[in-house]
């Protein structure tokens, strides 16, 4: 692979009772992003943590730091993460919908990077107007609310569409995938055009976190 990746692991797979740790461990192996997976309980059937916990992590990394907003109406709490310390703020178009936009807009007034997410099941036709809007688009390979599912390789169509529509009109737009990425997947989504792998159990349960960075970047 010619294509340097950049390897974002999800601390929804980390240990929580030490998560400072966690977080430590992974920029120490080589990571490049940290991915913040921020869950409601409404939006998807699942809950995880806020605010006070990306500002807690902030503490003690210098990586940046991907807030994937997986909660209804974002719009109302996208200052606060950034404040807490987001560098990218990502919402979902099933959340934002006709309003999407306006988020956008917002999150990148609060000199944040701002990003749209679709779900396995949401057309690449709803976002074609938000991507010059984006610094970030992040294609789901599993449905958003729980770590460790499986990856659906049928979005990687919408992977391939997504970097056309970036490359044919210069737009400066990192893609990045979210599900199911392991040493097998990872090149998949590698060769589909992704920039960002975001990778949660496959990281957090490995014995040698720098290997599997390493082998995630498919560089070998």
């Amino acid at each position: 692979m010619t294509k340097s990746v950049k390897i974002a692991p999800s601390v929804l797979s980390a240990d929580f009772s030490k998560i400072g740790e966690e977080v430590i461990k992974i920029e120490r192996a080589g990571a490049d992003v940290v991915h913040l997976d921020v869950m409601d309980g409404v939006f998807v059937p699942n809950i995880t943590f806020g605010i006070k916990m990306v500002k807690d992590m902030r503490k003690v990394s210098r990586l940046p730091f991907d807030c994937h907003l997986m909660i209804v109406n974002p719009e109302k709490y996208v200052e606060q993460f950034a404040l807490a310390g987001a560098d990218y703020i990502t919402v979902h178009y099933e959340a934002c919908g006709k309003n999407s936009a306006s988020v956008l807009n917002k999150i990148k007034s609060l000199g944040v990077k701002a990003g749209i997410v679709i779900n396995p099941n949401t057309e690449v036709s709803n976002i074609i107007d938000l991507v010059p809007l984006c610094d970030m688009v992040l294609v789901m390979s599993v449905y958003p609310g729980f770590g460790g599912q499986s990856f659906i390789a049928e979005v990687l169509d919408k992977c391939r569409a997504i970097r056309r529509l970036i490359d044919e009109n210069g737009y400066d737009c990192l893609l990045e995938i979210d599900g199911g990425i392991n040493k097998n997947t990872a090149k998949l989504a590698i060769e589909a055009g992704c920039d960002v792998l975001v990778a949660g159990s496959a990281v957090f349960n490995a014995d040698d976190t720098c290997a599997i960075i390493k082998a995630l970047r498919c560089e070998e």
